[in-house]
């Protein structure tokens, strides 16, 4: 284990950033699961509220240590834009408020930033937080295999999600600000990282936990938001229309593929939870083709018409 840096007294050695959206309860468990871990040095943690109508006050009684700022501007982005604005320690770690920090979880990002100086940018595992393990509900058996792919984003496509990454603060101020709801936030500030030479490290160690979503509504509603955000980018970029197109065509030829891939998965285990989870791919693959051609005609909406449905 490294030893932690030499810091003043009053300087601590991670600033942890949590933005919070109407959700009070799973900040309250998300606190508790960042207040307990252990770490050489001393913590900072950062809850901004973004515009809630649940507001956290109440939660925050019970961690009199916290900062709490609002940040009025709509998204994710923003609220931990104003968190790294305040943050005071030279390595900055973001979970967001639905989230709950598996042990050792700050430790790794800590000393895996630590290790790359000035540079450091990482990414750990996100798995789902199962209810009842036995019996999982048909989207957390979905989500389990297909949601929160963070190896892959990291390793193939140059980006780690922001509910689980870590970075020096020197890495942010380079590349700047976490964009606002119009664009796919965590896609976009990492691969602006990336191409400037700052590419994340996947840690394994560095784990945190997930609910899934109640029902299959929630994550339709995810699914379009990240539909106008690849279709705004397909449009910016120039491409023809045919490969969109096309790659609507192919998401109901994707279920045999990636059904396939879920009934073999490690992260599951039980035929009956495998065929659930197989089940809520069909649909949600058959919705992301539809919605790829409903979006070629839509006007005046973008990825920002369909957040306020979710949460931050």
């Amino acid at each position: 284990m490294p030893s932690p840096p030499d810091l003043p007294s009053d300087v601590p050695r991670v600033s942890v950033i949590i933005p919070h959206f109407n959700m009070p309860d799973a900040l309250a468990r998300c606190l508790a699961s960042v207040a307990g871990q252990r770490l050489d040095g001393a913590v900072e943690i950062i809850v901004v509220d973004n515009g809630s109508r649940q507001t956290p006050e109440a939660v925050l009684t019970d961690y009199p240590g916290v900062r709490y700022l609002v940040e009025p501007t709509p998204g994710p982005g923003p609220a931990r834009n104003a968190g790294v604005a305040v943050a005071r320690a030279p390595v900055l770690a973001f979970i967001d408020a639905d989230c709950r920090a598996g042990d050792g979880w700050l430790q790794a990002a800590v000393e895996a930033v630590e290790a790359s100086g000035n540079r450091g940018v990482v990414g750990g595992d996100v798995r789902i937080d199962f209810i009842d393990p036995a019996r999982l509900t048909p989207v957390e058996a979905y989500e389990a295999v297909f949601a929160y792919r963070q190896r892959l984003y990291i390793e193939r496509q140059g980006f780690s999600g922001t509910g689980n990454l870590a970075m020096h603060r020197d890495v942010h101020a380079t590349v700047g600000p976490f964009a606002g709801i119009g664009v796919a936030e965590d896609r976009d500030w990492g691969q602006r990282a990336s191409a400037a030479g700052y590419r994340p490290v996947y840690v394994p160690a560095m784990c945190i936990y997930h609910p899934a979503r109640t029902d299959l509504a929630s994550l339709a509603l995810k699914w379009r938001r990240h539909v106008a955000h690849d279709w705004a980018e397909h449009r910016a970029a120039g491409k023809a229309l045919w490969r969109w197109l096309g790659k609507a065509a192919l998401m109901p030829v994707s279920v045999f593929v990636d059904g396939a891939r879920l009934l073999t998965s490690p992260r599951l285990s039980g035929l009956a939870n495998r065929l659930r989870g197989v089940g809520v791919l069909a649909q949600v693959r058959l919705l992301r083709g539809l919605e790829m051609l409903r979006v070629i005609g839509a006007t005046g909406e973008d990825a920002a018409t369909h957040w306020h449905g979710g949460a931050a």
